[in-house]
Order: structure tokens, then C-alpha cells, then sequence
């Protein structure tokens, strides 16, 4: 299935809490997107991989997520190589999105610096004609480069390019991260696992935040930051606001 946007992730909620706005918002405009998780975040300390990965399906069915696809390399101890290189290439030319949307290049979580230059690379070689890949039946695959490649802002806060205004999507923002019950405060449950830096209602309120602090700068109620791997170009300085 092609589409327009695909947004990719170390773990299973990374884009749920970082993106998941923006994809709102463009599926609005009628934009087709799906989602890759690298990994199934089986070393989360709430949860098991089989759970979230549940949730993540209920997140994408949410969303309006055209498919979601998880490559089940280790979370933790996934490494930069010319096997995961060529499983995320595939999926570029299975896909040919013009934008991808991927982790921040510096985070507090290790996985995320490493999911993003994995992530970034694998757009460019999946446009060299020399780098043979097949699809599932044996079928050679044509290279594609999407356009443009965005690194979406975590946890921590990273001076953005640009941000995107999220503000009539921002409820639904909340909805879909609310679906890894496992991972986010529960008010039906508040003790229900271990205590993570992300299962208090003070990570929710971090959120609501964060698009705010992003939002202030274009003077919006909720937004989200990007930071773009090249320097984009404009065709209208009035679309600039």
C-alpha cells in the first residue's frame, strides 16, 4: 500500500507522543499515512511485548492509520547494520512515502538517536539503484527516495525548524496515546505496575506542555516540533505564519 507520510518509531508509542497530531491533520487534508515500529518495547517495566502491541494496534485504528507494520528488532539492542538498513529500505519502496517522519537525533532514551539514523540513512540508500532489495514474493523492488525526512521532538526539548499546528487534534492526540493503557496513567488503576518517568498524570500533564510551549512561538493553542534534515524550501512566505 503507498502512501503519503510514513512515521516511524523505535518503540511503539514514539510517534502516538510525538507526531500523531501532525498525521491528524494531514489526513485531514487528504494525506494517506502508516506507521513502522522498529521494535516491539518489550523491555518497558509495565507490560509485555504481546500488550503493546495490542495497544498499538488500537493507537493506529484510531488514528486512521492506513496500515502498522513491526519489525521486532530488540528493543535495546538494536544495532546499526546492513541487515535492519535493508528491512527498513524494503519498506520505503514497499510504501514510497514522499515524507517520513522519525525519532528525535538526541534523546534520553538511547534507542531514539540510533532508530533515527537508522531511519534517515535507509531514506537515502533506498533511492541507489545498486542496492538490490525484493519484496515478499521475490519480486525485485524499484528504488525510491522520499522528498523530505523529519525528526520528530521527544523528551527532550530540542530547538525546532518548524512546528505544525495541532490544536483541533489535540484531544485525539491524547486518545491515541491513552491506548497503551500499560505505559500512561490509568485514573481507574494509578498503581497498576511499576512507577515509570512516564506512568504519572504529571508525564500527561509534561504533554499538554510541551504542544503548548511549541504552540506559543506561532502563537496556537497545542503544537508539535520537528526538526528537519535539510533545509526545506518554500514556494509562499505568506503559508509561513
Amino acid at each position: 500500500m503507498l502512501v503519503d507520510i510514513l512515521a516511524i518509531g523505535a518503540h511503539p508509542d514514539d510517534v502516538e507522543l510525538s507526531a500523531c497530531g501532525t498525521l491528524l491533520r494531514h489526513a485531514d487534508k487528504g494525506y494517506t499515512f502508516g506507521l513502522l515500529d522498529l521494535t516491539r518495547g518489550e523491555l518497558g517495566s509495565r507490560g509485555s511485548a504481546e500488550l503493546r502491541t495490542q495497544e498499538a494496534h488500537t493507537a493506529a485504528q484510531l488514528l486512521g492509520a492506513a496500515f502498522r507494520t513491526q519489525l521486532d528488532l530488540p528493543d535495546g539492542f538494536f544495532d546499526y547494520s546492513r541487515e535492519n538498513l535493508l528491512a527498513v529500505i524494503r519498506l520505503i519502496r514497499r510504501h514510497r512515502p514522499r515524507i517520513v517522519l522519525c525519532n528525535a537525533p538526541n534523546d534520553r532514551h538511547p534507542d531514539h538517536g540510533k532508530a533515527a539514523r537508522l531511519a534517515a540513512d535507509a531514506c537515502f540508500y533506498a533511492g541507489l539503484l545498486k542496492i538490490e532489495t525484493s519484496d515478499e514474493c521475490g519480486t525485485p523492488q524499484q528504488p525510491w527516495r522520499p522528498e523530505s525526512v523529519f525528526h520528530y521532538i521527544q523528551d527532550r526539548h530540542l530547538a525546532p525548524h518548524f512546528i505544525v499546528d495541532i490544536t483541533p487534534y489535540f484531544e485525539r492526540k491524547m486518545q491515541a496515546i491513552l491506548a497503551f493503557r500499560s505505559q500512561f496513567y490509568n485514573p481507574d488503576a494509578p498503581d497498576e505496575g511499576p512507577q515509570t518517568p512516564i506512568s504519572s498524570k504529571d508525564f500527561l500533564d509534561f504533554m499538554e506542555a510541551k504542544a503548548r510551549v511549541f504552540g506559543r512561538s506561532a502563537q496556537v493553542r497545542y503544537a508539535e516540533g520537528f526538526i528537519a534534515a535539510r533545509i526545506p524550501a518554500v514556494s509562499d512566505l505568506f503559508a509561513l505564519h
